[in-house]
């Protein structure tokens, strides 16, 4: 009997693979002969490089580079087992946790980080980049991903402009002759999860501004900000990205992967999902366990318990979910492909007392759901 366990990390508790981890000794009490596969995984946001790395047999590696106010700062990224790909959160370098509240300022705020981490995979020999863009403190577009890169962006006068949002509003010309060269060898998938474009009603900046700390008169700003980037990104580099589903990810940097590197936008689930090679690893299995910290209606928008899911019944596999806990609408995720939903919760307890003792909770649910389809097989 094969299982597949494919949970993602449960926030600010334990991480994928542990959880996982969990599951598999949950499931060994009710079958001990089981083979079990641990395939943790996520879904372009929190977790992805760790998951990444732990299910490859990756390393972390670590540089100093700029945070989003130019500051040096230690960040991480993941080196895969296949010696061929690299992963980068930009969160680690670019991310609004990063910043106090008061720190925050989408006018003078970076992706020059961002840049520099994909430097750093570039020069370790990486050719096969894959960049989750969630939790950006950023709104300038990915202009200063492009300048650590290379790229020259410049005023009327020549001058080079100023790193942030805000200066993209004296842009007149854009020149990619200086750009790295490595990334016309390179393939960069973004894990992207949002459809905004990059400006307008919709766009980065009206839509993701006030978070990052815009008021309403800085919001219009930066949103004509990014349309004169986005036009010159069109006249100077034929790069029509503007209305592209995504582009507006990230305060923009969605629009600066693809126009400054041709990256590819795809949801941050299939990216995981593909990069572990999870349909090969489904094939011949009984039963697919999935997993994460709430399980509520937001789940079935291709968060990666569906998305496993969804491959799974490709192969007409059943699936049960193992998670926090469940919140309203969690019933949705069994029109998506999770047969049965349960709740690692067995008694009253605070958030707390439940987070210190996540994996043994875990493999007590773990086993009853499994004792409950051992039911349903042995009838």
């Amino acid at each position: 009997m094969k299982i597949v366990i494919a949970p993602q990390e449960f926030k600010e508790s334990l991480r994928g693979i542990e959880i996982a981890r969990a599951m598999r000794e949950g499931v060994i009490r009710v079958w001990p002969d089981a083979e079990t596969e641990l395939v943790p995984v996520a879904d372009g946001g929190d977790g992805t490089l760790q998951s990444l790395v732990d299910a490859s047999d990756g390393e972390i590696m670590s540089a100093t580079v700029d945070d989003p106010l130019g500051r040096p700062i230690d960040a991480i990224w993941g080196a895969l087992g296949d010696g061929q790909t690299a992963v980068i959160e930009m969160a680690r370098s670019s991310g609004l946790a990063i910043l106090t509240p008061e720190e925050r300022n989408p006018l003078i705020t970076t992706t020059y980080g961002v840049g520099e981490l994909m430097l750093q995979a570039l020069d370790t020999g990486y050719r096969h980049l894959i960049i989750g863009i969630g939790g950006s403190a950023t709104n300038d577009g990915g202009a200063g991903m492009a300048q650590a890169l290379g790229a020259r962006l410049l005023d009327a006068d020549g001058n080079e402009l100023a790193r942030g949002g805000g200066a993209l509003a004296d842009l007149d010309r854009i020149d990619v002759s200086s750009l790295d060269p490595r990334l016309s060898e390179t393939t960069i998938d973004v894990a992207c999860d949002v459809n905004n474009p990059l400006c307008g009603e919709t766009g980065a900046s009206a839509i993701f501004g006030p978070q990052k700390g815009a008021d309403p008169e800085t919001v219009k700003y930066l949103d004509a900000a990014l349309h004169r980037f986005g036009e010159l990104l069109e006249r100077d580099l034929v790069q029509d990205v503007m209305m592209v589903p995504g582009a507006g990810a990230a305060g923009g940097l969605g629009a600066g992967l693809m126009a400054f590197t041709n990256a590819r936008l795809r949801p941050g689930a299939d990216i995981v999902i593909d990069a572990l090679d999870l349909d090969a690893r489904l094939e011949g299995a009984s039963l697919v366990i999935v997993g994460e910290g709430q399980t509520d209606r937001s789940t079935i928008f291709h968060k990666a318990p569906v998305a496993v899911a969804q491959r799974a019944k490709v192969q007409g596999t059943p699936v049960i979910a193992i998670s926090g806990s469940l919140g309203d609408g969690y019933q949705q995720v069994h029109e998506h492909g999770i047969d049965a939903a349960f709740s690692i919760l067995d008694c009253c307890m605070t958030l707390e007392d439940a987070m210190a003792d996540t994996a043994e909770l875990v493999t007590k649910a773990t086993e009853q759901a499994c004792r409950a389809v051992q039911v349903t097989v042995n009838s």
